[in-house]
């Protein structure tokens, strides 16, 4: 087994640029400022602390989705000039540096193809010939794909690809960044249409990625049914059946039971694209509701029949139990809370007393239930993980427990006639996804909990 160290050495970098000493490295937000030296030390230093870490002398460098590259400092000092030219005097230049430390190199693909396209990156019959010769000798490229279940999709990539650069590594996603809960059957969708792909055209090194955008607030482990299925497919076990037994086998849980992790985002079923209502539907603001319309009838009973269903599978779990007892605690939230907003709306736009009255107590309910689902949560992430990141989490589910009882306050007193009305329930709501989105998918606290800047 040989661990390969996955650096970035052009984007995504926001991390670094919020430090005033760096400030002068970037270009445009996470883009680093290419040709300038004081970059190249940096780059430099990353090498040197990956030779001196790892035994691997492979690295993947990263360079993907650079979409301003050249368009902001750059441009400053330079003028406005080719961007293929500035994206291959840096990668020309990050590869002789690590070339020192005895490094070959992976990299995205992308950028070849959105230089081509104007952003696009999943317009193979964009790509140019010239861009053959700016592709150094020692690196090979890792043409990612997260998002399509058609296999003719990536078999026109993949030829593409082999004309561009034989070798081609593939890149899959086991969807871990939607949210808190994750999305093994969409996933293994992908994968499927993938692999099949990649057999046919003999790409020997594969690679599935769980990406954690976001606050990373979902399990890893939540994937296993993805993660063993890509590499079941990738030994030719492609029957399902056959998949199942072998899972049970290895965890000791039946497969069935642990795609049911999957419930919090697709309450009403497995949905054939990816939603993470778990998510949205967890902090979208009682009176404000900028996610209230998507929500029905049947919402709070369907987080309700999930419930019944992920604690039922948790008795059986074994050492994944947790896992399940994390999710059902979300629904239990959710069953109080994801038409709270809506209902507390319509009652106070009805002037439905008895309406209200039922509703202040379901923002008890929603603020005790919060409190649970935050002590499960907190165990969770501490099994799993270093506490490094969980005071994001904090952050966020203290601050809609704060909000909720903070509107529990004001529609109690509304109730008892000590205010005359509630402001936010008098505006006219916005719709987030108006006029005609059919995929629900946001995935930025700060977009969900307020249409204000945070």
């Amino acid at each position: 087994m040989e661990l390969i160290p996955c650096i970035q050495t052009l984007a995504h970098l926001n991390a670094l640029n919020r430090w005033p000493e760096y400030k002068e490295h970037f270009d445009v937000d996470d883009i680093l400022l290419a040709q300038d030296e004081r970059v190249y030390l940096l780059i430099d230093h990353m090498f040197a602390t990956l030779a001196d870490s790892f035994t691997s002398r492979v690295v993947h460098i990263g360079m993907d989705e650079a979409h301003l590259l050249g368009r902001g400092r750059y441009a400053d000092l330079h003028g406005v000039e080719e961007r293929f030219g500035i994206m291959a005097r840096h990668l020309r230049r990050v590869c002789d540096i690590g070339e020192k430390y005895g490094f070959r190199f992976l990299m995205w693909s992308d950028m070849f193809f959105r230089l081509a396209s104007g952003g696009d990156y999943y317009k193979p019959e964009t790509i140019r010939d010239e861009v053959k010769k700016i592709i150094p000798d020692n690196v090979e490229l890792v043409y990612w794909d997260y998002y399509s279940t058609d296999r003719a999709h990536y078999d026109a990539m993949l030829t593409t690809h082999e004309k561009l650069h034989p070798g081609t590594w593939f890149a899959g996603g086991l969807w871990s960044w939607a949210g808190l809960a994750p999305h093994n059957g969409y996933s293994i969708r992908t994968t499927e249409a993938a692999l099949q792909s990649c057999a046919m055209h003999n790409t020997k090194n594969l690679l599935f990625t769980l990406w954690g955008d976001n606050g990373g607030e979902c399990s890893r482990f939540a994937l296993l049914p993805a993660l063993f299925y890509a590499a079941q497919a990738a030994h030719g076990i492609t029957d399902i059946e056959q998949v199942k037994r072998n899972f049970l086998a290895r965890f000791t849980v039946t497969w069935d039971d642990f795609m049911l992790l999957d419930l919090p985002g697709t309450p009403g079923g497995t949905s054939e694209q990816v939603c993470n209502a778990e998510k949205y539907l967890l902090y979208n603001d009682p009176f404000l509701g900028l996610l209230d319309d998507t929500t029905g009838e049947s919402t709070a009973r369907d987080y309700a029949q999930c419930v019944e269903k992920l604690e039922i599978a948790a008795e059986k779990a074994g050492e994944w139990r947790y896992l399940f007892e994390t999710q059902a605690a979300l629904c239990r939230v959710l069953a109080q809370k994801a038409t709270l907003g809506a209902d507390t709306r319509k009652a106070y736009a009805e002037h439905d007393m008895t309406a209200l009255r039922r509703i202040l107590h379901r923002y008890e309910e929603t603020e005790r239930l919060l409190w649970k689902f935050f002590e499960v949560y907190r165990a969770q992430w501490m099994k799993e993980n270093k506490p490094f990141g969980f005071e994001v989490q904090e952050a966020r589910l203290g601050a809609i427990l704060m909000r909720v009882g903070s509107c529990h306050e004001r529609l109690l007193n509304y109730f008892e006639g000590k205010i005359n009305k509630i402001e936010e329930l008098e505006e006219t709501r916005l719709n987030f996804f108006a006029p005609d989105v059919k995929t629900y998918y946001v995935n930025e606290w700060q977009k969900i909990i307020s249409p204000g800047v945070i």
